[in-house]
């Protein structure tokens, strides 16, 4: 049966009671999680999205048990090309670090990418560190030691926060790397969580403790978390101004594969670790029925209804003119037994 719906200003078609799968990032999930109950209640469509990192959701796309997958981690052109497969970005959002410091409210405590690295390092191992002390003298900083958190799984949050961390730390470049999961250094006491779920509830009940998650999982955890010092050298709070002004520099018109990364950009108000999620899919669909479902679901939630839920949970809507981009990307690749699906 055909359903017919208007919202706002886009009308779209979709196939009522048609069930779609998806599979990546968690990064995403809370925006993706209330998009596609929306969208179920305005059309029929019901959309699956497992939550098991961009690892996980790149593995199952390239084995073809899952309908798309969402990666924080784009993938090289390279790769696409040889999987078959056409990438799209869907929302930006930030990465931010939280910790668990008693007496310590968010905003209170300053960090800088070196000292988040060194932190990463194990080389800085107290908070009442001078190196911490030095950037926040009016704090009183406790004499616990620092529990690092990271992520257990293939994670495109990890990506991104590794990239960011060799951005600003060659010893980080030379050492570690950048990766969706990494050999974190044994000088460091770590503990690894599944996702971003998983490093929030890991730091939210442990002392002492310090990670990274989107933010959308610090604010529905109640988490602590930190100013972070950007490339022009001010200290910014991570919220909708700094990723919007991290994002605004991105040029995605001059990029054909969309694969741009925003850790680190120039700009007095930007958040240094700001980052975009990666739809992937099959150029050549078994289902046209299915991936004509999948791309309405994200031409809705590229809408007004979409981008308002989108910035109601600390995302960043993707820019009109980089939808015009990807909408132009589905009529050139997508196809199903010869014929062009959108």
């Amino acid at each position: 049966m055909l359903l017919a719906c208007t919202v706002g200003t886009l009308s779209t078609t979709a196939i009522a009671d048609i069930t779609v799968n998806g599979a990546g990032s968690t990064f995403a999930h809370p925006i993706i999680s209330s998009w596609s109950e929306n969208y179920n209640q305005l059309t029929g469509v019901k959309l699956n999205y497992q939550a098991i990192g961009s690892g996980g959701g790149i593995r199952q796309i390239e084995e073809k048990t899952v309908d798309f997958g969402a990666s924080d981690a784009p993938l090289a052109p390279e790769r696409l090309e040889q999987q078959g497969l056409v990438q799209f970005p869907i929302i930006i959002g930030g990465i931010v670090p939280v910790v668990n410091l008693p007496g310590i409210k968010s905003d209170d405590l300053k960090l800088t990418g070196e000292l988040l690295a060194d932190i990463y390092l194990g080389k800085i191992t107290q908070w009442n560190d001078d190196a911490i002390k030095a950037i926040n003298p009016d704090l009183n900083l406790p004499a616990f030691p620092i529990i690092v958190v990271h992520r257990s799984d293939g994670s495109g949050t990890t990506f991104n926060f590794t990239h960011y961390l060799g951005l600003v730390s060659q010893e980080w470049t030379d050492t570690v790397g950048v990766n969706t999961d990494v050999a974190w250094p044994r000088q460091a006491t770590t503990i690894g969580g599944k996702g971003n779920a998983g490093v929030a509830n890991f730091v939210a009940r442990t002392r002492g403790a310090i990670g990274y998650v989107e933010l959308a999982y610090a604010k529905q955890n109640n988490m602590t978390h930190t100013m972070l010092q950007n490339k022009e050298g001010k200290f910014v709070s991570p919220d909708l101004n700094s990723f919007s002004k991290a994002a605004a520099n991105a040029d995605w018109v001059n990029t054909p594969t969309l694969d741009i990364l925003l850790n680190d950009q120039p700009g007095a108000e930007s958040w240094p670790m700001t980052a975009a999620t990666f739809v992937l899919m099959h150029e050549e669909q078994a289902n046209a029925e299915s991936a004509k479902a999948i791309l309405d679901f994200f031409k809705w939630s590229f809408g007004e209804a979409g981008a308002d839920t989108a910035l109601a949970l600390d995302y960043i809507p993707m820019p009109d003119d980089v939808v015009e981009i990807i909408e132009g990307v589905w009529s050139e690749r997508f196809q199903s037994n010869g014929k062009v699906i959108y």
